[in-house]
């Protein structure tokens, strides 16, 4: 791999590992200083073999600023293992335009997966990873702290795969052979009815491009639901034999509906979850609506009603590897609170705090930051050092 250019004044650049190893001593301070690990002491055992690796500079003219760092972790993986910039040089996309030229590199070297390990809270990584076609995989607690999988898979029927497992679609094709499974056949789904906005929707929040979000009392959200679940759905649930055998819980729900030209085009419900926590429980968009933004736009609409409610969290749950869901929600301040596995599949958790402290509270969890200042006095520390 030759020098490659990544404008601005920056240049990705193949180094030794020696220079790599001698930039992380000399700069890891800088970059990682922040972070709250534990520390272990001198290691016991000499390090394990790396397979191959992959090193390179990140210059800004001439002076090294940052690294990446990859290995080879088995026959077909390859781990990026550390990325590091100086914080003078950080928030200027950097990393996202690095990206595609690494993964480009562990292509045309013939590598089928390519994972990483992230602080759970540090959405400034995540997002770009998702963005690149990662996908969550799982969270680990480790020296330092909790930390989220991705995997990237270079080959498609995998990745079909991990979307088979997560629950977000039906196994088909080749991704289906290589599972040893056949879906059984389903008959095609008529088009969705054209709904009109019902008489007992409010006016509505103009959310740009002729869309609307229109509250509406509960009763009327869940007759709209029944009649378009089937043409908003492409996901596999577990079909369970008999009806939920108790009532919902009394709590306080908000439903909305999306309208377009008149028409019911999608909707978003949420309910209070507990004495300070709302849960956004459904947000689903016509086929056709999608792909606009327009999830993006909602957002932060139901995110102001929920903190007018005077909530302080905010949880929501997605399949593990719908990223078109999780990057909007990540831009917005979520943070990746686990996985669990319920009759909708493998499903990310995560939440949103409105207090700044808590929000703070989230990186130290998760080894991001050190507890200091309010946080550090909420659980009882002492962050002076």
């Amino acid at each position: 791999m030759t020098d490659l250019d990544l404008g601005g004044g920056y240049t990705l650049r193949p180094i030794p590992v020696a220079e790599y190893r001698a930039a992380c001593a000399r700069l890891e301070g800088q970059i990682f200083g922040g972070n709250w690990l534990y520390d272990f002491g001198p290691p016991t055992r000499v390090p394990v073999p790396l397979g191959e690796t992959f090193s390179w500079g990140l210059f800004h003219a001439d002076e090294l600023i940052g690294w990446q760092f990859s290995h080879q972790t088995d026959e077909r993986t390859v781990s990026m293992a550390d990325t590091g910039v100086l914080p003078g040089h950080q928030g200027r996309g950097l990393y996202t335009r690095m990206l595609p030229h690494v993964l480009d590199t562990f292509r045309a070297a013939g590598y089928t997966l390519v994972t990483s390990h992230h602080r759970a809270t540090n959405n400034r990584v995540i997002i770009p990873k998702l963005r690149a076609g990662f996908l969550v995989q799982g969270l680990n607690l480790y020296e330092g702290g909790l930390n989220v999988a991705l995997t990237l898979s270079l080959d498609s029927a995998y990745r079909d795969a991990m979307h088979v497992r997560s629950g977000f679609q039906q196994a088909h094709g080749e991704a289906a052979r290589r599972l040893g499974v056949s879906p059984l056949p389903r008959p095609d789904a008529p088009p969705p009815p054209g709904l009109a906005l019902p008489d007992d929707a409010g006016p509505g929040t103009d959310l740009g491009s002729g869309y609307a979000l229109h509250a509406v009392p509960d009763a009327t959200y869940r007759h709209i639901y029944a009649q378009l679940e089937a043409a908003v759905y492409d996901t596999v649930s577990f079909d369970w034999p008999h009806p939920a055998p108790l009532p919902p819980l009394a709590a306080p729900q908000y439903t909305w509906l999306v309208g377009h030209a008149g028409q019911v085009v999608g909707w978003h419900a949420s309910r209070q979850a507990d004495t300070r926590t709302a849960y956004m429980a459904n947000t689903a968009l016509l086929p056709a609506h999608r792909g606009q933004g327009l999830y993006t736009r909602l957002l932060p609409v139901v995110l102001a009603f929920l903190r007018d409610q005077g909530y302080d969290l905010v949880r929501s749950r997605h399949h593990a590897t719908n990223s078109a869901v999780l990057i909007p929600k990540l831009r917005a301040g979520f943070r990746l609170q686990g996985l669990e596995v319920g009759e909708h599949g493998v499903m990310a958790v995560l939440m949103l705090s409105f207090d700044d402290p808590y929000r703070e509270y989230m990186d130290v969890r998760s080894g991001l930051t050190r507890p200091t200042g309010e946080v550090a006095q909420r659980l009882g520390l002492d962050g002076g050092s």
